[in-house]
């Protein structure tokens, strides 16, 4: 069966991509994904120009500007890959689109420190004539698109239950101390956005979290749990566990990420590579369906890090390839940054929060001013 693993590729690889970030997921991810793909990366700066430096020299880029503001003025720029904290992104979205110079961004998520200022971003990108796309990486995991195909060709049936169940560390960031931000908008964006891109929109979210004894900034959502409720029955629901037992204190660790999609005719199981040693680990999957006597194994060697990232470049360029959004538009991710709003709402409240059901936040995105989503008890 043909899972469609992999995405599509532009015919066009020769868009002139400038990088603003050298951080990790720059260096490790983001140019190996476009160095192996045939990507087009011209430019590079960040807030260290030595650190920018190296990754131009690691990754073969031919210019590395002194700032931020020298790389958006460099008018043979056509694309803008921007990778930095988010209480950095809307300003840097914003002077690019008053040069008006590129074509498109690829901007990280979550795309700004919350729902309103995704909004600004979205509505500043659209009034330059920028396609905005933001890069919800984990859409285009091998298992985590194996898994939308089974969806789709009917191989799991009408789903009933979906899970994911996250136990593992991540490398907190300096910023999210400054902050306040540990889970929510850093991994559970991505399970969100995933639970999203498998069944489309729910109506209803309930959240529920506490802090990470082991994270030493003050933060709400360290651990965090959340179910969504839809139409047709289905309940998603999330285990976003940082602490993992003293996994670090000298209890021996259990680390992973499992999904599993339960529906009337099948089953599906999966695993994220990401957080196995080495992070390049190939995610899994096993599915079957009924009358079968064994479960579907396949493998592939790509894994979520670094190769997803190739994913929402390429999104990008085929969207200005054929003039047309992107999937992962600005206006779509603010769908999924509205339920991060929600679930933080949610936990705050104790309670489930009804959101606008999908057509109607659709109509309304589509006038002026763009609203913050409506949340009801």
């Amino acid at each position: 069966m043909d899972l469609n693993l992999y995405p599509t590729l532009p015919n066009k690889k020769d868009f002139r991509i400038g990088v603003l970030g050298s951080g990790f997921i720059v260096n490790e991810c983001h140019l190996v994904a476009y160095r192996k793909a045939g990507f087009n990366p011209v430019a590079i700066a960040s807030r260290d120009r030595e650190h920018a430096a190296k990754a131009a020299s690691r990754h073969g880029i031919p210019r590395v500007h002194d700032s931020y503001e020298a790389l958006l003025d460099d008018s043979t720029v056509e694309v803008l890959d921007i990778a930095v904290p988010p209480n950095a992104l809307l300003g840097l979205i914003k002077q690019a689109c008053g040069r008006r110079t590129v074509k498109g961004i690829l901007a990280q998520k979550p795309l700004g420190v919350n729902y309103a200022e995704a909004v600004e971003a979205v509505r500043a990108c659209e009034d330059a004539g920028i396609t905005l796309a933001v890069n919800q990486n984990m859409r285009y995991d091998h298992s985590v698109r194996a898994a939308k195909t089974l969806l789709q060709n009917g191989t799991i049936g009408e789903p009933v239950i979906a899970t994911i169940d996250m136990r593992a560390i991540p490398h907190w960031q300096p910023w999210q101390k400054e902050l306040g931000w540990a889970t929510l908008r850093i991994m559970s964006i991505h399970h969100l956005d995933t639970f999203r891109y498998w069944f489309g929109e729910p109506e209803r979210i309930y959240c529920s979290t506490r802090p990470d004894p082991r994270t030493t900034f003050p933060h709400t959502d360290g651990i965090c749990t959340y179910i969504l409720e839809y139409a047709n029955g289905l309940r998603c629901i999330a285990i976003d566990d940082t602490w993992t037992g003293p996994a670090r204190e000298g209890c021996p660790a259990d680390l992973g990420i499992k999904w599993r999609i339960e529906g009337l005719n099948g089953l599906a199981i999966g695993t994220i590579g990401w957080c196995h040693e080495p992070y390049t680990t190939p995610s899994t999957i096993q599915y079957a369906s009924k009358g079968q006597h064994g479960f579907e194994a396949p493998v592939w060697p790509e894994g979520w890090f670094p190769d997803a990232f190739a994913g929402t470049m390429a999104e990008l360029l085929c969207a200005l390839e054929h003039g047309i959004p992107p999937s992962i538009s600005g206006r779509d991710n603010l769908k999924t940054m509205a339920l991060v709003e929600a679930a933080y709402l949610s936990a705050e409240s104790h309670e489930a929060l009804s959101l606008v059901a999908s057509e109607e936040h659709s109509h309304a995105l589509a006038k002026r001013p763009l609203p913050i989503p409506v949340c009801v008890r």
